[in-house]
């Protein structure tokens, strides 16, 4: 049994909904990454934004959400707590309520797919997940079946709560803060003070929430090093290695530097214990979709293949001619990925002198 209650921060008294508003889901309540832009750029084609995060936004958020033309934004009272998904979909439920939501947007994530599926059964919404694109009649077209096929499905409840792979949505040039020229970043970079020009800053409403659902609770976090590298699931540009690297990911890393990209594996290399398992790439890990994603020393098999056949464009290296990903590969390279990757990677550092 859950029971809402809602405070507001704004001094204005009333609320107004359009006719047709869309609900960004956000994990975070710091600085937007490029895949939280994505959502808000998809849901301005819906109607009226409005955003939920996990804790209170600061100025910063505040001033890019702007950008983005949100209009409220709706936080816990007491921050996020200890509880693992439970109070997202508590928050997202009075929010989608209060805000007449017909769409509900949130990240391709394991985590966002698990309050999605929560919210579906709350709101009596039709989810569809790892949608690429929705259109104005709310179709979504997602690749199903280890990328075999491209799908458009639509559904027939009034609410549809979608779940959106990165790198799908394209960002108008004035939203792309924090985002270089050529696409390289995971849009971390630090934006400029100050809302933009005749930008009005969205009203934040917080919610008192009692949910007593039962929930995990977090005893405690370790933080993974840091690379300097952008995140696997929203770069732009991923460097996948296999079993046929035998364990030297030194020429992947030097390309990915060289490129701008994350590292990505197979299972046969996680399992080896040559990376961790945060890297892994297919249908029992991460799907990613990149602009480019290079495979080296990977068979491509259909659970390699159910996790990156999305990619824009796909290059693959290996010494075996026969390798099936050679069947799904833009461009491919049958050679010695020891040999290939040092030439690319030399050959990049000299179009930059």
């Amino acid at each position: 049994m859950t029971t809402t209650t809602s405070t507001t921060t704004s001094t204005t008294t009333s609320t107004t909904t359009s006719a047709t508003a869309a609900l960004v889901v956000l994990g975070t309540a710091d600085r937007l990454r490029r895949a939280d832009r994505e959502l808000l750029v998809l849901a301005g084609t819906v109607g009226e934004t409005h955003v939920v995060v996990p804790d209170v936004p600061g100025d910063a958020l505040l001033d890019e959400l702007a950008a983005h033309a949100v209009a409220t934004v709706h936080t816990p009272e007491g921050g996020p707590g200890d509880r693992l998904t439970t109070p997202a979909v508590a928050l997202a439920e009075a929010a989608a309520r209060e805000t007449g939501a017909t769409v509900l947007l949130l990240p391709g994530t394991p985590e966002a797919k698990d309050v999605a599926a929560r919210l579906g059964v709350r709101l009596e919404a039709g989810v569809i997940t790892d949608v690429v694109a929705l259109d104005a009649g709310l179709v979504a077209t997602k690749s199903v079946l280890a990328g075999g096929w491209t799908t458009r499905c639509r559904a027939t409840s009034p609410v549809l709560i979608a779940t959106v792979r990165p790198n799908s949505v394209e960002i108008p040039a004035d939203r792309r803060t924090g985002i270089t020229t050529d696409g390289t970043t995971d849009g971390t970079a630090a934006a400029p003070d100050g809302a933009p020009a005749g930008a009005r800053r969205p009203r934040v409403r917080t919610h008192a929430l009692e949910d007593t659902v039962p929930a995990a609770r977090v005893v405690g976090r370790t933080e993974l090093p840091a690379s300097g590298r952008p995140a696997l699931g929203e770069a732009r540009v991923v460097v996948a290695g296999g079993r046929g690297t035998g364990g030297d990911f030194g020429p992947l890393e030097q390309l990915a530097d060289a490129l701008g990209g994350a590292i990505g594996a197979s299972r046969a290399a996680v399992d080896a214990g040559w990376v961790g398992p945060e890297a892994q790439v297919g249908q029992t890990g991460r799907t990613v979709s990149p602009q480019l994603y290079i495979s080296c020393g990977i068979s491509g098999a259909v659970q390699q293949r159910a996790g990156m056949q999305t990619a824009g464009t796909i290059v693959a290296v290996n010494k075996d001619e026969q390798a099936p990903v050679f069947e799904i590969a833009d461009l491919g390279i049958v050679g010695d990925l020891k040999k290939v990757l040092p030439q690319a990677v030399e050959h990049l550092r000299a179009l930059r002198e």
